[in-house]
């Protein structure tokens, strides 16, 4: 506290000034900056545009296939976790078997769910598959024979794969029809 009194005061920064492009009035440097920064933002927003509009949206009963295929794998995978639990494996405490029953029924209800090209399954499994692929690259760590490698980048790698192509499957699935392209009121 009583180095307060002794510290120096900071001069206030001086605004750099550029050249108005009109050659008229001069404006702070910040906002020469704007112009630049706006054009960015509009080329990211053309990219977006172009991106949603090469978007076909889904037809009638129709199901992208990166859908069907985490249907499936979800599908699987629950009833391998049903099939673990009944054969024993791992069943020595009873909160093993609880969160066991748990992951298989969340997995067949996203199933279920991504079978239906339902939105909420396939972020649903995303966030599944996204936690896999953490908790597997943490493991990667730990690895310590080159069986354990291999097993962890048979988790992660398929995984972010699938989660890769759900990404755009999702987006199909949240468009109920073609983007009309908006033009400003005149």
């Amino acid at each position: 506290m009583a180095q307060r009194g002794r510290r120096k005061r900071r001069k206030p920064r001086q605004r750099t000034s550029v050249a108005a492009p009109s050659g008229g009035r001069r404006t702070p440097a910040r906002r020469a900056e704007r112009p630049a920064m706006s054009r960015g933002y509009a080329r990211s927003h053309e990219r977006d545009e172009a991106a949603r509009a090469a978007l076909e949206p889904l037809a009638a009963g129709e199901r992208p296939t990166a859908v069907t295929v985490g249907a499936i794998a979800a599908a699987c995978l629950s009833l391998a976790n049903l099939v673990a639990l009944v054969a024993g494996f791992d069943s020595d405490e009873s909160n093993k078997v609880v969160g066991a029953a748990f992951g298989a029924v969340v997995l067949a209800i996203v199933a279920g769910g991504m079978w239906r090209a339902r939105y909420w399954a396939v972020l649903g499994m995303q966030t599944i598959l996204l936690i896999a692929i953490v908790f597997a690259s943490v493991a990667l760590v730990t690895a310590s024979n080159l069986a354990a490698v291999a097993l962890v980048l048979a988790i992660v790698v398929p995984s972010g794969v699938l989660f890769w192509f759900l990404v755009k499957a999702m987006a199909r699935i949240q468009m109920p029809e073609r983007p009309t392209v908006r033009r400003p009121p005149v």
